[in-house]
C-alpha cells in the first residue's frame, strides 16, 4: 500500500483535529470544509474502496457518523440539517483511497448541494435494472 494520509493519522503521525476515536473508528475535522464544522469519519483498518470494507466497520462507519451529526448539530456549529457523502472511486469523486463519510453541517444558503437533476424513469426500465442488481447480491466481484 502506498502512503495513506488516513492510516498516518490514525498511526499518530499525523495531524489531526480529533473529533472521536474509538477501538474501530476515528473521526476528525476535514482540512478542506464544504461548509464549518465539515468533519470526517474513518474506519481504522484500511479499505481502499466499498468493495475491501468489512461490513461490521460499514456500520459503525454509519453509526458513529448519527452520532457526529447529532453532535454537530448541539456544537456551536448550530447547523440546520447535515449532509452524509461517501464517494466510492474516482468517478464518484473519490479522492483519499481510504473509505471516509464526510458528515457535512448545512445551513440555508450555505451554497453546498448536489448538482445533477434527477430524470423520469420507465417502470420497465427500473424493473431491469433492479433484477440486474439482485442478481448480483451476494457476488464478489473486483
Amino acid at each position: 500500500m502506498s502512503h495513506c494520509v488516513f492510516c498516518a493519522i490514525i498511526a499518530g503521525e499525523a495531524e489531526a483535529s480529533i473529533v472521536y476515536d474509538d477501538e474501530h473508528t476515528i473521526a476528525f475535522m476535514d482540512i478542506r470544509p464544504f461548509t464549518p464544522g465539515h468533519l470526517l469519519v474513518v474506519p481504522k483498518t484500511h479499505a481502499a474502496d466499498l468493495s475491501e470494507l468489512d461490513p461490521a466497520d460499514g456500520g459503525r462507519l454509519f453509526q458513529v457518523g448519527q452520532q457526529m451529526a447529532g453532535a454537530v448539530r448541539a456544537s456551536t456549529v448550530a447547523a440546520d440539517g447535515i449532509n452524509f457523502f461517501l464517494a466510492d472511486g474516482v468517478a464518484a469523486g473519490q479522492e483519499v483511497f481510504h473509505v471516509h463519510l464526510h458528515v457535512v453541517p448545512r445551513t440555508v444558503g450555505d451554497g453546498f448541494g448536489l448538482r445533477g437533476r434527477p430524470t423520469t424513469a420507465l417502470r420497465p426500465d427500473l424493473d431491469y435494472l433492479a433484477g440486474s442488481i439482485r442478481g448480483r447480491l451476494g457476488a464478489h466481484d473486483a
